[in-house]
Formats: C-alpha cells, sequence, structure tokens
C-alpha cells in the first residue's frame, strides 16, 4: 500500500477547477454536465449507503448519526442533499476558490456545512474518521490514483463504505466525454480531461484492492440522447460509472 502522505494534488488539475469556481451553482454554466448527472449519482449515493447502514429513505433524516466526508466537493452539489438527509458533512477540496462559493450556497440554503481547502492525505494524516467517502470524478484527476484511494481507505472507519466514480478508458469514452462534452457541447471548457487519466473498471477495481478495500458493487452512468437524462445502468459501463467498496472491519 502507498503511504497516505504522498502528496496526489496535481496543481494543474486544481487550476483548471479554480477557473470555473464561480460558475458552480449555474445550472446552465460549465457545470452544466454535473447538474444533469447529480440526480443519477445521489441514486446510486443514497441506495448504497440505505443499504449498507440500514436506513430507510422515506424516513426523516435517514442518513442521522452519519458522518460523511466529500472528498472534490466543489461548489457542494453533493453535500447539499447529504446535508438535508441528516448526515454530518464535511466537503474538502484541493480548490481553495471552490470552498467560499460552497460556503455561501450552504448559507443561503440554510444548511451546517463543514468545508474545508485541504486534502485526502492530510486529513488521513489528521486522523479523520468516517463512515462513507464520497469520491466522484476525482479520481481522473490525481496524480497517484493508488496513494489518494489509500488515503480514502484511512479516512474510512472500519466497516466504512467507498463510493467513487469516474470515466472508462476507451474509444467511446473519448469521443462522449473529451470531443462531445468538450469540443462539440462546449459544456466543459477543452481540456478540462487527460484521456490517458481515464481508469477502465477492472483497472478501479485493482486498485481499491491494492488500497485495501473490497470492491462490492459497479454500475455505469449512461446518458439517454433522446430523453436528454442519465440512468443507473447494470451493463453499460462503457463511459460514466461509479464502484462501491467496503473497509474490511
Amino acid at each position: 500500500m502507498t503511504d497516505a502522505a504522498t502528496n496526489t494534488v496535481d496543481p494543474a488539475e486544481i487550476a483548471k477547477f479554480e477557473a470555473m469556481a464561480a460558475e458552480w451553482w449555474d445550472l446552465e454554466g460549465k457545470f452544466k454536465p454535473l447538474h444533469m448527472l447529480n440526480p443519477c449519482r445521489l441514486d446510486y449515493i443514497t441506495s448504497q449507503i440505505a443499504a449498507e447502514f440500514g436506513r430507510d429513505l422515506n424516513g426523516p433524516a435517514p442518513f442521522d448519526g452519519l458522518r460523511i466526508l466529500d472528498i472534490g466537493c466543489g461548489g457542494g452539489l453533493l453535500c447539499e442533499p447529504m446535508a438535508r438527509l441528516g448526515a454530518t458533512i464535511v466537503g474538502v477540496d484541493a480548490a481553495a476558490g471552490n470552498i467560499p462559493v460552497a460556503e455561501i450556497h450552504a448559507q443561503q440554503s440554510g444548511l451546517i456545512i463543514d468545508y474545508r481547502h485541504n486534502t485526502a492525505e492530510a486529513m488521513a494524516a489528521d486522523g479523520e474518521q468516517f463512515d462513507v467517502v464520497l469520491n466522484m470524478e476525482v479520481v481522473e484527476h490525481v496524480a497517484d490514483p493508488l496513494g489518494f484511494l489509500t488515503a480514502c481507505r484511512q479516512l474510512l472507519k472500519p466497516g466504512g463504505l467507498h463510493i467513487c466514480s469516474t470515466i472508462n478508458r476507451n474509444p467511446k469514452s473519448f469521443m462522449m466525454a473529451i470531443v462531445g462534452a468538450e469540443h462539440v457541447m462546449r459544456w466543459l471548457p477543452k481540456g478540462t480531461h487527460e484521456f490517458s487519466k481515464f481508469i477502465t473498471p477492472n483497472e478501479l477495481f485493482d486498485l481499491l484492492r491494492n488500497a485495501g478495500m473490497d470492491p462490492v458493487d459497479r454500475k455505469g452512468f449512461q446518458f439517454n440522447p433522446i430523453m436528454w437524462n442519465w440512468r443507473i445502468s447494470d451493463r453499460d459501463l462503457s463511459v460514466n460509472y461509479v464502484t462501491a467498496a467496503i473497509k474490511p472491519a
């Protein structure tokens, strides 16, 4: 396993997201793809947490008592729904410019969320522990995926749940995530993604195991260009996909 003290932050990647920080809550801005994907992401995240911790999503504050970390929280698109479900939520981002944007929006929404400009490695070194670690669309931007995932594992309590989404690496993902999203639709600035940093599902499962976690599930996020929405797929992991893993007790 890699020492979690390793710095996995890629300064060039951080600079990309610093430049877009003010647009996090603009539904038609540079983060429009994430706003479109967010309901699908939330369906997966909440169902996995509910199943793992025996929570009823139809009850009041179903995540009460759970401490959740969102690494690479950006403007808080996942933190805010987790807070509304009753979780104690910490949002961390290596891009300092994202934090005040997230804090202001949370205040306007009447939510208490602990936002920090920090890294997974630094928090692991401080001995922080969480029931759930969310790691969504981050691993393809770090300098050392194994070191980053090792820090994620150290941040989990024994038996804790790690949810990680990223982009597959194949010709279809290149056409959709880079050519389509960045060049044709111009949803994202050119250069947001690097094809060489994309990770296949099998590679990610191997990384999770090498980081000390047990992968238990993977699903695809499939875009429907006719309905203009996303859905969870059991079979199509060809572009966007998500995994769940457990830290052994």
